[in-house]
């Protein structure tokens, strides 16, 4: 308004130009309006920005450029940078190398988004290039590794050797134990922590041990995943293991498992092998054998033999009792220590029960033939001696009216001990050894290792 003022003063007279000169000398050295000075940087702000992105995306442009040119599966992918926003174009191999580079676009600072438009060369000549492009280069890598290779294999070769001919020396092992399963565990333990040890140093001259850890972890899952599957088969193995470390039978023994019985053969990692009395042989899971009562019947070498004889109730039961102890003590094959016994078991409806015991040395005699031969004597001495030996019956009784009737009939003449004739033959008690040559039969045919240690032939 000071300038229209100014204005109109200098378009009067001249009386008027010199009255208005002083305010528009005021009015000249005023400064200009604020909106005046703010309106030529705003004016300037956009294309100085516009400038900065295009320098922005010229420079991820370059990077991506550069960066796909030095792989040769992305040479030929083409970026192009628009605000940030990455458009990828152009023919890759595979879907791999597209999703490459779109990895690597995403990681250059400064990148908004990314527009994947390349194309996977599907054609068969392309697909094929890119084969032989792989065989190339892993036949290059062989070459260039094959010294380092050979190295590896040397290294695994030796140490696999020297872990071989260490578990061959038996005598290592044999001075820190005599079980000879242990023995051969530890030789197995040995050799496979040789091929472990050897594994391990090859890999790690190929550095590879990456590899070895993830083969070790896949082979535990498939490990578990086939105990499940053999449940049966571990349970077998373990229970061998344990059995074979109790020893709780030798070849030759006499052995009662659940409802078999008969003379052990071997112990292999499956099963254990009888050979009953009828000469079958038997093999019984050893899952079976460990959870079950084992009886060792020739764990101790003296064994007692007992049966059982019914005399009348009328008979003097001392001089019964006295009689039985006398047989059984001529006996041949009953110790005399500890002293046969002859005990008054059972009070019945038709007879007194005594129970006549002795001891026997099985290693000299046969049990069952000791047995026959003291359950004869002992009838054979009872008939002579006119000691009654009833059987369940009815008796019938008639009374008569006489007095003679009522008079018992005469007692049979007893013989006494002293009196009794002397016994005919010695009888054959040998123990025998059929079964046992059978046995040892058996274990000449090699059905299996055996895990037991001790005797392998009866002396």
């Amino acid at each position: 308004m000071i300038e229209l003022c100014a204005a109109r003063s200098l378009t009067s007279g001249a009386a008027g130009r010199l009255a208005a000169l002083p305010m528009l000398l005021v009015a000249m050295a005023m400064p200009a309006p604020a909106a005046a000075e703010a309106t030529a940087p705003e004016a300037a702000s956009p294309r100085v920005e516009a400038e900065l992105n295009l320098a922005d995306d010229r420079r991820i442009q370059e990077r991506l450029t550069a960066t796909y040119d030095a792989l040769p599966s992305l040479a030929a992918v083409e970026p192009k940078v628009i605000a940030g926003v990455v458009v990828l174009r152009g023919t890759v191999p595979s879907s791999e190398a597209a999703s490459l580079a779109g990895r690597l676009a995403e990681q250059v600072k400064g990148v908004a988004a990314v527009e994947d438009q390349i194309d996977v060369d599907r054609t068969i000549r392309g697909r094929l290039n890119a084969q032989l492009a792989r065989a190339e280069d892993l036949g290059s890598e062989m070459l260039f590794g094959l010294p380092l290779l050979v190295l590896a294999v040397l290294v695994f070769s030796l140490v696999a050797w020297l872990g071989k001919r260490l578990a061959r020396t038996r005598r290592l092992f044999a001075a820190t134990t005599d079980n000879v399963f242990l023995q051969d565990l530890m030789r197995q333990i040995v050799q496979v922590g040789a091929l472990l040890l050897g594994l391990l140093l090859a890999l790690d001259l190929l550095d590879a041990t990456a590899w070895l850890g993830g083969a070790l972890g896949a082979a535990g899952v498939v490990g578990l995943a086939i105990g499940f599957a053999f449940r049966d088969l571990v349970e077998n193995y373990m229970a061998s293991v344990l059995l074979s470390l109790r020893q709780p039978f030798l070849p030759h023994d006499h052995v009662r498992i659940e409802s078999y019985e008969g003379k052990v053969v071997r112990l292999t990692w499956r099963s254990t092998i009888l050979l009953t009395f009828d000469g079958n042989q038997v093999r019984i899971p050893n899952s079976v054998v460990f959870k079950s009562v084992v009886e060792n019947l020739s764990q101790q070498p003296e064994r007692r033999l007992q049966f059982d004889v019914g005399v009348g109730s009328e008979e003097d039961l001392t001089d019964v009792q006295a009689l039985a102890v006398g047989i059984l003590g001529d006996v041949d094959g009953i110790l005399a220590d500890p002293p046969p016994q002859a005990l008054v078991h059972e009070l019945g409806d038709w007879a007194v029960v005594l129970r006549c015991s002795g001891w026997m040395d099985t290693r000299e005699t046969d049990f069952g033939k000791v047995r026959s031969q003291a359950i004869k004597l002992v009838k054979e001495a009872f008939d002579q001696a006119g000691i009654s030996m009833p059987l369940p019956q009815q008796r019938l009784e008639v009374l008569q009216a006489d007095a003679s009737a009522g008079e018992p009939p005469p007692a049979p003449a007893r013989a006494q001990p002293s009196q009794l004739p002397p016994p005919a033959a010695a009888p054959d008690i040998t123990p025998n050894r059929h079964l046992d040559e059978k046995v040892d039969h058996e274990r000449a045919r090699g059905d299996g290792k055996d895990l037991l240690q001790g005797r392998g032939k009866l002396d």
